[in-house]
């Protein structure tokens, strides 16, 4: 039955519509008849208030990507909205399904820099899956079902409502909408059989097969189907960054992390495979180092959602378009069961040659101050490999890429594409409410906390058990390591002073804690676990460790570094 309601009534009545139970926003002016409306639904949605609305975007894609729905953000017009675009575009590299809910002017003062009037439109076309502004009460209920089917279907992506405030005060006769079709919008496109038996009979002539996971196998909810196909055929795996919680850790086919900073087997034998299986990977050139000497000898099969990704960087012999749950699926009972243990033992003798020069020094130093890797491995075994790793980008995010271990899916939260400084914090607040039951352990560096420390005053408020495992080298280590590596190790403004961050974090009424020397790490790690609620755990670690192995900016992928 119709009623007659106001547009901000009826965007609250849609996002009940759509199953929307938590958001994270920041009020303002040209939002507020929204916020008036949020007063009488506070206990069906619950509202995060965060500290800047960076945070909000931030927190709603930490909370996507461990639930697997959509985040969802509301901020005002004017610099509330631009505090988002870089959330927003986070989100569109990373595959992440955000709705950002923007306030702004009325219709009849759009395009006369009315007071915090910008083109929002114009300003997140080129970084979102689909925007729209909203000039109309009667259009509220449409554009949301169609916002958060464009969202969550197919490839996942963020979009962006522009709600004007005129639209927001007017009256409608309220009916909720669905959508689930849109006409030139094919999501996930029909399975070929003829592109499946291809690629099935090129894994099955194989003699050195090497498969690539990426985020797009979490995305379908494809692990099953991925085990089945290495295990029955026999094929080792490297993950991308975003795929690495999509195997188990400790699968004895499992071979590490593809890329830059990866393990040496997997990278190495990149470009000795002779047919190379990607799954909802992209081949970033993080991945790919030189493009031009990249797997060249291989067979390239390539399964994903996305045909704008098939042969855009690497050429793809066979293209396999579609949802790879769906793909894999079709792909299963044509592959044989076949041995390839000559193949699979070659990894081995790069495993070792890692673990000796690398790896254990990482984890298992015996003297010296702390180190990155032997924090990030200890809380990873303290916790079971159960918990989300959450990071910041730079060393604290390819440390926790390193050594943190994965046993379950959706597993990891940290900024690929964008390589966004200050993700960590509101990310990590966000996967507490998108995993209430989960341990969520953020790795940050001392760089990173600063760009949205504010953030910690959300934790205050909600009580985020968010255990922050501050990495603090007094450096933007990330920076001053190329630095050193390729720059004569001129430091141009990467060292950092730093604040007391026990003092912050107390005065925010976090519990805090800080470790320098080894023998008290274990203690505090298990404190900080126990504690109910959040935690700040400070580790003063070596201020010029290097992450290693790594392929230099350019190099071919098999050219890694070991020792610097």
């Amino acid at each position: 039955m119709k009623q007659t309601i106001t547009g901000a009534e009826a965007l609250m009545r849609s996002l009940e519509h759509e199953g929307v139970t938590t958001l994270f926003g920041y009020p303002g002016g040209a939002i507020m008849p929204v916020y008036d409306a949020l007063y009488d639904h506070k206990e069906s949605l619950n509202h995060i208030l965060v500290r800047h609305e960076q945070g909000a975007v931030h927190a709603a894609q930490g909370y996507a990507r461990v639930s697997g729905r959509v985040g969802v953000a509301m901020v005002t017009s004017g610099p509330g909205a631009t505090n988002t675009v870089t959330g927003v575009a986070d989100a569109m590299i990373d595959s992440t399904p955000l709705v950002v809910i923007c306030g702004q002017v009325g219709a009849a003062l759009l395009g006369t820099d009315a007071f915090q009037e910008v083109d929002v439109v114009n300003m997140t076309q080129p970084i979102s899956k689909w925007n729209y502004q909203i000039r109309r009460a009667e259009d509220v209920a449409w554009a949301v079902s169609r916002a958060f089917y464009i969202a969550r279907s197919g490839r996942p992506g963020p979009v962006v409502l522009d709600f004007t405030r005129n639209a927001q005060v007017g009256e409608v006769d309220y009916e909720p909408a669905d959508i689930d079709f849109i006409r030139s919008y094919v999501p996930v496109p029909h399975v070929k059989m003829d592109a499946v038996r291809k690629a099935a009979q090129l894994i099955n002539d194989a003699v050195k097969p090497l498969l690539l996971v990426g985020q797009g196998v979490e995305l379908a909810g494809a692990q099953d189907e991925l085990l089945q196909l290495m295990e029955r055929a026999q094929i080792p795996a490297g993950c991308t960054l975003l795929g690495l919680s999509a195997l188990p850790s400790d699968h004895p086919l499992n071979k590490g992390m593809l890329g830059m900073h990866g393990n040496l087997g997997p990278n190495v034998m990149t470009n000795q495979c002779d047919v190379l299986i990607a799954v909802g990977m992209r081949f970033d050139d993080r991945v790919t180092g030189n493009l031009k000497t990249y797997a060249r000898q291989a067979k390239v099969i390539h399964f994903d959602i996305d045909p704008s990704e098939l042969s855009k960087l690497v050429h793809a012999d066979c293209k396999v378009l579609g949802d790879c749950k769906e793909t894999l699926a079709a792909l299963l009972p044509l592959i044989d069961e076949a041995k390839h243990q000559s193949w699979v033992d070659g990894f081995a003798p790069y495993a070792e040659r890692e673990y000796n020069k690398v790896i254990e020094k990482a984890i298992h130093p015996t003297d010296g101050p702390l180190l990155m890797g032997e924090v990030v491995r200890a809380v990873s075994e303290a916790s079971k490999h159960e918990a989300v790793l959450v990071t910041d980008v730079g060393q604290n995010q390819m440390f926790g890429a390193r050594y943190f271990q994965f046993s379950k899916p959706r597993s990891i939260v940290t900024s690929g594409g964008c390589g966004t400084m200050g993700f960590g914090l509101p990310a990590a607040i966000g996967a507490t409410f998108g995993a209430p039951d989960r341990t969520v352990c953020l790795f940050v560096g001392d760089g990173g906390l600063q760009m949205t420390i504010q953030e910690l005053g959300t934790i205050m408020e909600q009580g985020s058990p968010v255990k922050i495992i501050l990495l603090n080298n007094n450096y933007l280590g990330n920076v001053r390591q190329w630095q050193a590596m390729f720059w004569n190790r001129r430091y141009s403004f990467t060292p950092m002073m730093n604040p007391d961050y026990e003092l912050i974090a107390k005065a925010y009424g976090i519990p805090a804690r800080t470790v320098v020397d080894r023998a008290d790490l274990a203690a505090a790690i298990a404190e900080m676990l126990s504690t109910d609620g959040p935690y700040l755990l400070q580790c003063a670690v070596k201020e010029e460790d290097n992450v290693l192995p790594m392929t230099p900016p350019g190099a071919n992928v098999d050219e890694m570094l070991l020792e610097v």
